[in-house]
């Protein structure tokens, strides 16, 4: 998946748009802070979503997080290898370990994100959450 054009939210999702079509998933910093995976809520295809929305949980041996839809549209598909192995997202959270994917509806004003300096600088200002 591309660096360039994967965009983030201040809530630790990542994002990257292709067809029309947002793939989801957390980022390595959120991992990092959640520990052992251990089990994953993913939402049902077909569920239309709202910007910002919750829409899976991901739980951990030490907590529970919800994840929020970085976009507005329908859920498309979801990574079944996660109720097999969740600690996927723990090993590849850019890549093996994405959650869903948004069919988007309207348009994504890439200006609402940020991008990996904006998202880095983020962490190093101490995170919003």
């Amino acid at each position: 998946m591309s660096e360039q054009k994967r965009l983030y939210t201040e809530t630790h999702e990542w994002f990257l748009i292709e067809d029309g079509t947002a793939s989801v998933g957390i980022t390595d910093f959120a991992q990092k802070e959640l520990t052992d995976i251990v089990f994953v809520e993913l939402p049902e295809v077909g569920r239309r979503v709202e910007k910002g929305e919750a829409v899976a949980v991901i739980e951990s041996v030490k907590t529970a997080s919800d994840i929020y839809s970085p976009v507005k549209g329908e859920i498309c598909e979801v990574n079944m290898a996660l109720s097999e192995k969740p600690e996927l997202i723990n090993e590849d959270p850019f890549g093996k370990g994405w959650l869903f994917k948004v069919k988007i509806e309207g348009k994504v004003n890439s200006e609402d994100f940020l991008d990996d300096s904006s998202y880095n600088a983020m962490l190093q200002n101490g995170e919003p959450q």
